[in-house]
């Protein structure tokens, strides 16, 4: 019998990756803050012969984190032999129009909420030599502009899943740090505060993103492969690569986007005027 923690399972990743593992003989326990979706993917789980426990919670509450995990001891009496930390959201705006406050709420979750939901488990990792699976991005690679608190909570994610690769390695806790481009999910229709917006629209562009169930089966055989890291989406190998041996062309590109949008914002506005 197998029991996985996986944080931000409502949607996403988190979601697709719960359905990848659900099959009899698993135990998931999904923990995310919004009770309507988390019910629909637990209900898919159980379908997949999954016994699946929801936990409703925060990751930057230890308590939440706490309490998930207890009460799956106490319902099965399992340790978690895999964590799944995958909750995050993105901060963006321009350095001017951010403050102090915006990146430490970005920390809060996207760092020290991947390091609590870890400790919250850590004694049972170290009784099965079980696997951490921590979420960073392309952007753990490439700084882009209106992204700075973002991309720095993912270059610390990588940092972090780093160091932890060497030393839980001979504990026999394998990391994996998974590295996304982009893919279908609901992050980039969040608010600056993590809020989910319906109407708010993707504009990444429609033919770039991965499938997110396509997204799902490569992270998941990364994480059952003990895989120290895996970068998602073809652009997003890319553009790790130019990043490390050419980050002139990275450089060249995202200023070219950036000017690109700046024009187009400006003749927005003259039209407007």
């Amino acid at each position: 019998m197998r029991v996985i923690f996986i944080t931000g399972a409502s949607s996403g990743i988190g979601a697709e990756l719960a359905k990848q593992y659900a099959k009899p003989g698993v135990h998931l326990i999904l923990f995310a803050r919004r009770e309507s979706e988390l019910e629909a993917v637990g209900a898919a789980c159980r379908e997949n012969g999954a016994k699946v426990f929801l936990a409703i919670g925060d990751v930057t509450k230890r308590a939440d984190l706490n309490a998930a995990v207890d009460k799956a001891h106490s319902l099965w009496g399992k340790p978690v032999d895999t964590v799944v930390a995958n909750a995050g959201f993105g901060v963006g705006g321009g350095f001017e129009a951010m403050s102090t406050e915006d990146y430490r709420r970005q920390f809060d979750v996207n760092l020290f909420g991947v390091i609590d939901t870890i400790y919250a488990v850590f004694d049972d990792l170290k009784e099965t030599r079980g696997r951490i699976a921590i979420l960073g991005s392309v952007l753990s690679y490439i700084s882009l502009p209106k992204a700075s608190a973002y991309c720095m909570s993912k270059f610390a994610v990588k940092a972090l899943a780093d160091s932890m690769y060497l030393d839980l390695g001979p504990k026999g806790i394998s990391v994996t740090l998974i590295c996304p481009g982009m893919v279908d999910s609901d992050i980039r229709r969040r608010d600056k505060n993590g809020n989910y917006v319906a109407h708010q629209k993707d504009m990444s562009p429609e033919w770039i993103r991965m499938p997110t169930d396509v997204a799902a089966k490569q992270i998941h055989r990364a994480i059952e492969g003990r895989k120290r890291e895996v970068v998602i989406t073809v652009h997003g190998k890319l553009g790790v690569l130019l990043q490390r041996y050419a980050p002139w062309v990275v450089r060249f590109f995202v200023r070219r986007r950036q000017s690109s949008g700046i024009a187009a914002s400006q003749a927005a506005a003259v039209g407007k005027s």
